[in-house]
């Protein structure tokens, strides 16, 4: 059986429509900077949605590590892509994010993850570099990632 569970393998789909009507047995992730202010973009419903900013502020992630925050038996991914609110990510600190959270899914046997296009909105990376990453690192797991999209 290979790592993370199952024997279906890894699956990548993109999606259009609402992360948060993704199956609630779903994992989810998204990006946030060091700070945990959260004060754009999708991480702002996060934060309303979850809240918990203390919880994760408590665990000390710095860049390019994840915190995990656990309501209602659901898992939220936190990939700390930058120090600072208004900063950019790097490729180099989404990759680290990204390897810590398959760590995370497998350690915690977690098969479904939805994520909107992390790093792509405001952090302005470019998806399909992500996308190849997201397949580069996650490709020997069995877990299934959707990304969702509104446009």
């Amino acid at each position: 059986m290979a790592e993370g569970g199952g024997d279906v393998g890894f699956s990548f789909e993109e999606k259009k429509g609402d992360l948060f009507g993704c199956p609630e047995t779903d994992a989810l992730a998204h990006c946030v900077s060091e700070d945990l202010r959260m004060g754009k973009g999708i991480a702002v419903l996060f934060k309303k949605k979850f809240g918990g900013v203390g919880e994760l502020m408590s665990q000390g992630k710095k860049t390019g590590k994840v915190a995990v925050k656990i309501k209602k038996n659901r898992f939220i991914f936190y990939l700390i892509t930058k120090p600072k609110g208004p900063g950019k990510p790097s490729y180099a600190s989404m990759g680290s994010c990204l390897k810590d959270l398959k760590k995370q899914c497998i350690e915690n046997n977690i098969h479904n993850l939805s994520m909107p296009k992390i790093g792509c909105g405001l952090d302005r990376l470019d998806w399909d570099k992500v996308t190849d990453m997201i397949y580069e690192i996650f490709s020997d797991t069995n877990i299934h990632i959707t990304a969702y999209y509104l446009k």
